[in-house]
């Protein structure tokens, strides 16, 4: 009988495997800034538009390092000013590094060379 329940749950591991997978983004945007900062603030916008163009390909996330429960992400990725934007792939590595203000047709190339396609509408 122990045999035939682990045989149940087999499936249904290998379906929630699946299902973890197929919402696993592939790209992770780690934004490092200031709610304080003019060129942070202008990121703002680029960083909802990404979001909104590449849905659950991408998650971008958003740190002010000037606050002080965050100001440890400053050093976790070592940044040397702000706006910092790093990529990591899906297993967490880190493949890009911009610092300062990033253009949204600019991060669209490289998001693009890594194989997320926009939306369709977008």
């Amino acid at each position: 009988m122990a045999g035939e329940g682990s045989e149940r749950q087999q499936p249904s591991s290998r379906l929630q495997q699946v299902k973890n997978d197929a919402v696993k983004p592939l790209v992770t945007f780690v934004e490092l800034g200031s709610n304080n900062c003019i060129p942070c603030r202008k990121m703002q916008p680029v960083m909802k538009a990404i979001e909104s163009k590449y849905g659950q390909q991408i998650q971008v996330v958003f740190h002010d390092v000037w606050q002080s429960e965050q100001r440890h992400y400053a050093e976790q990725y070592k940044i040397q000013l702000i706006p910092t934007q790093v990529f990591l792939d899906n297993e967490g590595m880190e493949f890009f590094r911009h610092e300062g203000f990033f253009a949204e047709e600019e991060i669209d190339a490289l998001l693009q060379k890594r194989g997320l396609k926009p939306n369709a509408g977008q």
